[in-house]
């Protein structure tokens, strides 16, 4: 099944990918090359470094690979809709502290809470998907139910 994610976090994949691939490989290949010619490897603590960090970047390389190969770029330029779909940013009124929180609803993996982007797989995502203003939803976390008030709905370039 295709996973959604928007072209800037489309390109930021591909940017991380090509960033791996060309200056990061090459980089831990010539500290193994080094540490090898030091002697040893049995006790090359650089050498064993340099192995781990090879280990890393061949398993991004292969997830981001995956991830590329599964995802679908969902264009949400121009877009405007009044219900909560993906690409949306929701302004939301916590009704028990009357609070206003802002997320944006992206893929799992362009997910993150510094910039309130959240996935449109996470519960707060989920209950938000196909909500329009004066909607309310209530969101189960592990401490209580909180209720949210969906005050509205509008679209970025991202």
């Amino acid at each position: 099944m295709p996973t959604p994610i928007t072209k800037k976090g489309y390109d930021a994949l591909k940017a991380e990918l090509d960033r791996l691939r060309k200056i990061e490989r090459p980089r831990v290949i010539e500290a193994i090359a080094e540490a090898r010619a030091h002697g040893d490897l049995s006790e090359n603590a650089e050498y064993d470094a340099a192995k781990e960090r090879q280990g890393f970047i061949e398993s991004r390389i292969a997830e981001i690979e995956s991830k590329l190969a599964d995802a679908r770029v969902v264009d949400i330029s121009g877009r405007t809709s009044d219900t909560v779909v993906f690409g949306a940013t929701v302004c939301v009124i916590e009704q028990e502290s009357q609070s206003k929180k802002q997320y944006t609803l992206v893929g799992q993996d362009e997910a993150d809470m510094k910039f309130n982007k959240i996935s449109v797989q996470s519960p707060v995502g989920r209950a938000l998907i196909g909500k329009r203003v004066g909607d309310f939803v209530e969101v189960t976390t592990p401490a209580k139910v909180v209720e949210y008030e969906v005050v509205e709905i509008r679209f970025e370039d991202m």
